[in-house]
């Protein structure tokens, strides 16, 4: 025989309460004494009941979904396209990221969808699947400056929210990390171990949040009596971290400090350093950026500079949950500091 599915009745009867009140927790309405939506969540569980979602949306008029969206600047290849997610799926950061916004949107009863936009053709995927109300808004992570998806989230009035302020100014909430900062903490540890001749590897010239820790390194240098610092651009990667430190050491082999625009290239330069015979510290400080997974275990054990990563995520999730629900109309930023964290490179 057929067992009927659970109904809110089923569970208003097991909590003990009425069947309003059942609606309005499963349909996620705020004025709910957070006891009582503690006993509904429990005879929700005891009895089985799964809401209809599409009864839901219609009541609501929230799908529950959320676009993330990874999206760059290319007309690229299927191909290219492909290697490009298998990156985003390696780099630490982006785990981060996604953890984050996870551990806002679950208690919410919100999922995430994972969405791809490194064409002209998937940026028009993302607005259509936007525009037919598969999700109720995006939050975007762009890896290029000249990435033209948050303007036309921005001209379709879409809910939309970017990590990372955008090169172009574009009428969208975003987060981000006080970058000049970040660099200048990473200065300032290189200058206190009276380190003489230092050297950094930067992230991708072309992208906002290298630009600014870089200001940030050298201007500090600068003022503590160090005007010239050589720098080599790296990718934010492993091998691009190892090619600019490569480079960096056959032009100069005296060098007794270095700053990584990331973690990742900070691990790549510590490899070259231990290629090459020379100790980390004893020889030559490293300091990297990010404090990802990667950080605790390079060998050694990076010092670097904190970007809290997991909570920016989280902030970038709760400013669309209030951008979709009405709470706030116009754009806003947050702010993240970052902050320094000592392990054995330096």
């Amino acid at each position: 025989m057929n067992r009927q599915a659970p109904t809110l009745e089923d569970v208003a009867r097991e909590a003990g309460v009425s069947r309003a009140t059942v609606s309005r927790v499963v349909n996620g309405v705020r004025n709910v004494d957070p006891a009582i939506q503690d006993l509904v969540r429990l005879a929700i569980e005891r009895t089985g009941y799964a809401p209809n979602r599409a009864a839901r949306s219609l009541v609501t008029r929230r799908t529950g979904t959320v676009a993330l969206v990874v999206s760059g600047a290319g007309d690229t290849s299927e191909q290219e396209q492909n290697a490009f997610a298998a990156r985003v799926f390696a780099d630490p950061f982006f785990g981060r990221v996604v953890g984050g916004v996870v551990g806002f949107l679950r208690p919410r009863a919100t999922h995430p969808v994972l969405m791809f936009a490194e064409s002209p053709e998937a940026r028009g995927e993302v607005l259509r699947y936007l525009r037919q109300g598969n999700a109720d808004g995006a939050l975007v992570v762009s890896t290029h400056p000249d990435d033209p998806l948050p303007a036309l989230l921005a001209d379709a009035g879409l809910p939309a929210v970017l990590f990372a302020r955008p090169v172009r100014p574009v009428a969208l909430s975003h987060v981000d990390l006080a970058h000049w900062d970040g660099g200048r903490l990473a200065a300032e540890r290189l200058l206190a171990r009276g380190c003489r001749k230092v050297a950094t590897v930067s992230g991708p010239w072309a992208v906002a949040a290298s630009q600014e820790r870089l200001a940030g390194f050298r201007d500090t240098m600068a003022r503590g009596g160090h005007p010239y610092v050589p720098v080599a651009e790296g990718g934010f990667t492993l091998d691009s971290g190892v090619a600019a430190m490569t480079g960096l050491l056959a032009e100069h082999p005296d060098l007794e400090g270095v700053f990584a625009a990331n973690d990742l290239m900070a691990q790549g330069v510590c490899q070259v350093l231990r290629e090459r015979g020379r100790r980390v510290p004893g020889d030559v400080a490293v300091v990297g950026f990010d404090d990802s997974s990667v950080a605790a275990t390079c060998r050694p054990p990076l010092t670097t500079v904190r970007q809290p990563v997991e909570d920016m995520a989280a902030a970038m999730a709760r400013l669309l949950d209030e951008h979709i629900r009405g709470l706030r109309d116009e754009p806003a930023s947050v702010l993240f500091e970052p902050e320094l964290v000592v392990r054995e490179s330096a």
